[in-house]
């Protein structure tokens, strides 16, 4: 499978090539590659809640939970397990979720709601702690220096290129962030050699020893669980570079990511009061004349990280419409390429959403205890649709019980670690993927409430009078070729709305009927249409078969669908009116979107009334219809209709009096 990323390159995702190890250096490690800016900082900040730990055994079982953190939930959960359940080549929460959706347990959408809402939480917080974390590297030169100020002036830059594209400059993330991680490795392993004994952290033995004999063991763990807050970013990029190449860059990341943390261990050990001095370890196993660049470096690592971050959220709000998690809404593709989307609502929300959070923490360090929360919900959603995964697999139902024990355990205990930070920040986070959550539920809900009570009817009935309507000349042509958008699941059955505005709202005579249909796929990628003729040339049922990786961009589609029917010689390639197809131009083209504004809610439980209040919310943030598919404006008729036009009074009112006119 050949893939384009933001550059513009082209590489097959399925083969090991250096390009391919570049490109998922820069835009997959982006995340998981700038915690260094934070761990350590975070972590003896930690011991501040009691531990009477000597200084020095402190650091090296921190240090050995985070390698063994590293090991077991980064590279064998994530990188050799999660990168297995790829969806034809895609990843993340969604695409796992489409391959175990048909399994009879209709509860797994709520894991994947749950999943998908906290991932985007976190990638709120994500660009404001990581820039911050770099520019408050500043201080070491001016104390005073405005980082609050400095950071939203980035973080709004960041956001605002969104909708030029960033082709040209996403050239420069693989190399930019190649030399970052050597420099985390090179600075690292400098002080490794002034104190080899900091290599004990590899002993697992360390790790235990602090968890059991540290009464602060719990708040450590939380920030110990800081350093693998990238990898559920690492699989849902799977799509973006392939697992191959995903798995060699890892490689060399953690490396890298090991030295470093080795390296702040062992300078703090001869520097045990930096950190209370305001001394990030991170800048401080820099020598002097390397701050400045490293802080413009770190700096520079952020804003990929950040980009990485933003571009996956897209990914995550375009999957979630195709799986009626989330409304439809304009996508655009501002460089040309297919991986560098912009949702224009989404983004300018999440710059509002990150400026909120850097306002109201005011440091990196406050930030810290409301980082982590939301993406261990995110990773214990992983964790239960993994299992069921592996348990559809032959000969892994052993496996998979054993995974999901040892991940619960893991997990479930870091979930602990970071909730006890609620009240600290970590309710910020939480209210927000609550927020996204409730949102998608609603919505998804939502649809199967109104679907409930949409009338289905079958169309052949209603084709002769159709057929009349057509050669009807006393009423005025609508449009030569007439297009409804329908939901209808069988064959043959239209919505009752749809005939209601054909022969009753405003009779629309046409020459031609299309009702075209979206049939959502599980592969990813499929991208095909089907033509039902329901009446000779007259009535025609456009299918379009597509995968949740494929845009609903039915306007663009549809016009490839009529361009095939018109070198077919199934409909006229021009005009039916006399006088413009003397002069070849081809037949005009509307759309009805047929809105439902009525329910009589006297039909709906209270919980239905409260999934349609919040679903109409959703709707309203949402796009146009008409913007969502991709359709053109000026060419669309918006109409209402009754949802359900039902009678709710069986008892006829009797009339009294005629009173006639004298």
């Amino acid at each position: 499978m050949s893939d384009t990323i933001e550059g513009g390159q082209h590489f097959d995702t399925k083969k090991l090539t250096a390009i391919g190890v570049l490109v998922s250096l820069g835009i997959v490690f982006g995340d998981i590659g700038t915690s260094p800016l934070y761990v350590m900082k975070a972590i003896v900040n930690a011991q501040k809640g009691g531990s009477t730990m000597p200084f020095d055994i402190y650091i090296e079982g921190a240090l050995s939970c985070i390698i063994w953190t590293l090991t077991l939930q980064t590279t064998l959960k994530y990188v050799i397990i999660a990168l297995r359940a790829d969806n034809k080549g895609e990843g993340g929460i969604l695409s796992l979720y489409s391959l175990v959706k048909r399994l009879k347990k209709k509860w797994l959408y709520v894991v994947a709601i749950i999943g998908a809402a906290t991932l985007v939480a976190d990638s709120i917080i994500t660009p404001s702690l990581t820039v911050m974390s770099a520019v408050e590297g500043l201080k070491i030169f001016s104390p005073h220096t405005p980082v609050v100020a400095i950071t939203l002036v980035i973080i709004a830059i960041v956001f605002i290129v969104q909708q030029f594209g960033t082709s040209s400059i996403g050239k420069l993330f693989g190399p930019v962030m190649v030399i970052w991680f050597l420099a985390l490795g090179g600075f690292g392993s400098v002080h490794i050699f002034e104190n080899f004994e900091i290599l004990k952290a590899f002993n697992p033995y360390y790790a235990y020893n602090l968890i059991s004999h540290s009464p602060s063991a719990i708040v450590i763990m939380g920030a110990v669980f800081l350093c693998t807050t990238g990898a559920e970013a690492l699989y849902s990029d799977l799509g973006h570079c392939g697992k191959k190449n995903i798995r060699a860059s890892w490689a060399f990341v953690k490396t890298m990511l090991v030295l470093n943390y080795l390296g702040q261990g062992a300078w703090l050990l001869d520097n045990p009061n930096s950190v209370a001095e305001g001394v990030n370890p991170i800048f401080g196993i820099m020598p002097e004349w390397a701050v400045l660049p490293g802080v413009i470096l770190a700096t520079a690592a952020a804003i990929i990280a950040s980009q990485s971050v933003i571009t996956g959220s897209f990914t995550m709000f375009s999957e979630a419409m195709s799986v009626n998690f989330w409304p439809n809404q304009q996508i655009d593709y501002p460089s040309g390429i297919k991986g560098q989307m912009y949702i224009p609502r989404i983004n300018w929300g999440l710059m509002l959403l990150c400026f909120i959070v850097v306002i109201y923490f005011q440091k990196s360090e406050a930030m810290e205890a409301a980082y982590g929360l939301t993406i261990t919900i995110t990773m214990l959603m992983t964790t239960i649709l993994l299992f069921f995964w592996l348990s559809r697999m032959k000969g892994m139902k052993i496996f998979a019980i054993g995974f999901i024990v040892v991940y619960l355990f893991i997990e479930l205990g870091f979930f602990y670690a970071n909730v006890i930070k609620f009240f600290d920040g970590g309710w910020l986070t939480m209210v927000l993927g609550g927020f996204i959550a409730v949102c998608m539920y609603a919505w998804f809900n939502g649809r199967l409430i109104k679907s409930k009570f949409i009338k289905f009817v079958q169309l052949d009935k209603y084709v002769p009078v159709i057929k009349d309507l057509k050669l009807d000349e006393t009423i005025p042509k609508y449009a030569t070729n007439l297009a409804f958008l329908s939901r209808a699941k069988r064959e043959n059955e239209i919505e009752a709305k749809i005939i209601y505005s054909i022969l009753r709202k405003q009779p629309k005579r046409a020459d031609h009927y299309f009702i075209l249909n979206i049939v959502n796929q599980e592969d990813p990628f499929t991208f095909k249409y089907t033509v039902d003729e329901i009446m000779p040339g007259t009535i025609y049922r456009i299918n379009f078969l597509l995968g949740f990786k494929i845009d609903r961009r039915i306007n663009d589609y549809f016009d490839q669908v009529l361009a095939d029917m018109m070198e077919e010689g199934t409909i006229p390639s021009r005009s039916s009116h006399p006088s413009l197809r003397a002069h070849n131009i081809p037949p005009d083209l509307k759309y009805v979107i047929i809105d439902n504004t009525y329910i009589n809610d006297t039909l709906l439980t209270i919980k239905e009334k409260i999934t349609l209040n919040i679903y109409n919310f959703v709707k309203y943030i949402g796009s146009d219809d008409f913007k969502a598919w991709g359709i053109s404006s000026h060419n669309v008729v918006v109409e209402s209709a009754p949802l359900l036009d039902q009678k709710m009074i069986n008892k006829k009112i009797q009339q009294v009096n005629f009173r006639h006119c004298k």
